[in-house]
């Protein structure tokens, strides 16, 4: 068994909202990065994975297992969190009777080194210290798979780089994974092996971070040169007031067949960008 989440043809359909068979693969030791515009289905994916809210229909394995897996996984959603009154002392004692695999020691570990005190109640925290407490309680019961819902919002530069450490040290052994919906797209691009793209219910785009950031560019025209353009070399076209954007999938063949026209290195957010506000 090589993946440590595979998604298979789920669907939910919630009010005017709906999943539309969405299928990927995690495998074991990588980060996959979630991404998508607000309300496109990111988070509703990861509940129904977590059988949080009910599936429609699909298969959904961690580990292999399609339930008696809720050990196994450390989980971080934007609009879970432990009641106010408590403090991270507290919730050492909950959460040691609650995981046989609890580590105490690596607990203390990571509040020491996050600089979260024991003994503070967590409504005197601010949203990032929040943000961190809940992501080393879910990394602290040894999990071997995390699902963490934008777990970067809201931390100073600094905060989101201890984070992305913790993260990379977690996959380091190859047995742990992570899925991981952000859009702070720049972590990602740093953090991720793979990269799933979703758009109102459904999956746009599944590629390595490689191939997107290596093969995919932008390549930019005038009106005139996007006529000499072919449209099945175009995934997508961005017009502009001066100028045309291309989403281009193979930037090597396309700058072969038409030379001189320029192009430029993609990003994330200009893939989301073009992806969901480009023409066909």
């Amino acid at each position: 068994m090589n993946n440590a989440l595979e998604v298979i043809n789920l669907s939910k359909k919630q009010g005017d909202f709906e999943l539309k068979n969405i299928s990927f693969e995690l495998p074991k030791g990588m980060i996959l990065g979630f991404i998508g515009e607000n309300g496109a289905g990111k988070t509703t994916t990861m509940k129904a994975i977590l059988n949080i809210i009910k599936k429609d229909s699909g298969t959904i394995k961690i580990l292999g297992k399609e339930k008696n897996f809720e050990e196994e996984v450390g989980i971080v959603l934007d609009d879970s969190f432990f009641p106010e009154i408590l403090t991270p002392h507290d919730i050492n004692k909950i959460m040691k009777s609650m995981y046989k695999t609890w580590d105490e020691k690596m607990y203390e570990k990571y509040l020491k080194e996050f600089n979260l005190p024991k003994k503070k109640e967590v409504k005197t925290f601010s949203k990032g210290m929040r943000k961190k407490l809940e992501i080393i309680t879910a990394i602290a019961h040894h999990p071997k798979l995390l699902l963490l819902d934008e777990p970067t919002q809201g931390l100073d530069p600094i905060a989101r780089n201890e984070v992305i450490k913790l993260l990379q040290e977690f996959i380091e052994t190859g047995e742990n994974s992570v899925l991981l919906s952000s859009h702070i797209t720049t972590d990602l691009e740093h953090l991720a092996d793979y990269i799933i793209f979703i758009n109102k219910g459904e999956v746009i785009l599944d590629k390595t971070i490689d191939e997107i950031l290596d093969q995919f560019g932008i390549a930019k025209c005038s009106q005139e040169e996007l006529e000499k353009i072919e449209k099945k070399d175009c995934m997508k076209i961005y017009k502009k007031k001066y100028e045309c954007e291309i989403l281009v999938e193979n930037k090597k063949e396309f700058q072969k067949k038409y030379k001189g026209i320029t192009m430029d290195k993609i990003s994330l957010d200009d893939l989301m960008l073009l992806m969901i506000k480009g023409e066909k």
